[in-house]
């Protein structure tokens, strides 16, 4: 694995070794070094082309020493169009970054977007942003704050997919449904639970507000952290494939019983 594979992928917390890229000769700190590890390849949303596409580094970057276990990497990623993203790692090294297969990972990344390049929306709307934001806290180590966020997207789902179907969120009165009782509604009209577990929806809710509301503490919040976001992922890309399916069936006339063509 080289350097790029890993500046490629989403900031985790553990090691990966990877091909030696400093060099025999130690990076003095401060100093600047030209690498060749490969590209970096991250998907951006391009306003110019209107898709989520990948935008890439050259084949040569360059980083600084920050000591003998640190380095940090400045490179400008571009789509094809010459839409950019300025880009920025903070490399960590269980041991000397100069080795000859080092174990690293990435401690900080962070992006200055252009106006033609936003992070990539087209997956779950504006959902998006919370998403990144619970993968940035974990990554701070912050296990409250990214289940914050994670109960916060399960919300809002629930929320505008009950009013995209008709369903009420308050009662006549005006009072707001408690939020059980409105997942419940909503599940049981559009089945935006994924099966695998659609017998704990709720117990979903609950687990994050536990944790929201200081049951848990740190550590343990963040050691459940992986799992519950695959599962709040499971929701936002069912209720995504829903839409398709639904719009797909629309399309096709299928939902008045009858196809678009002369076919009988």
């Amino acid at each position: 694995m080289r350097l790029s594979d890993v500046l490629s992928k989403p900031p985790a917390l553990q090691f990966m070794q990877v091909e030696g890229f400093i060099g025999t000769k130690k990076l003095a700190v401060g100093m600047q070094r030209k690498i060749q590890v490969g590209k970096i390849a991250l998907n951006y949303f391009c306003r110019k082309c209107d898709d989520v596409r990948t935008f890439c580094s050259g084949e040569e970057i360059y980083c600084i020493g920050v000591n003998e276990h640190l380095i940090s990497i400045d490179s400008v990623l571009k789509c094809h169009c010459g839409a950019s993203v300025q880009i920025w790692f903070l490399v960590d090294c269980d041991g000397d970054i100069s080795g000859p297969a080092p174990e690293i990972r990435i401690l900080k990344r962070s992006e200055k977007l252009s106006p033609d390049a936003l992070i990539d929306k087209e997956r779950y709307g504006k959902l998006s942003d919370l998403l990144e934001k619970a993968q940035r806290a974990h990554h701070d180590r912050l296990g409250a704050g990214a289940m914050v966020y994670l109960r916060k997207i399960f919300e809002q789902i629930t929320v505008e997919t009950a009013k995209a179907s008709g369903i009420p969120c308050t009662y006549n009165n005006g009072r707001k449904k408690p939020f059980k009782s409105l997942l419940q509604e909503v599940d049981r009209q559009c089945a935006i639970i994924p099966r695998e577990f659609s017998e704990n929806g709720y117990r979903l809710f609950g687990e994050l507000s536990d944790i929201v509301h200081g049951e848990y503490n740190e550590d343990l919040a963040l050691s459940k952290y992986e799992s519950l976001h695959r599962l709040i992922v499971g929701v936002l890309d069912n209720v995504k494939n829903n839409n398709e399916l639904m719009t797909a069936v629309g399309l096709l006339g299928w939902n008045n019983g009858v196809l678009n063509n002369d076919q009988t």
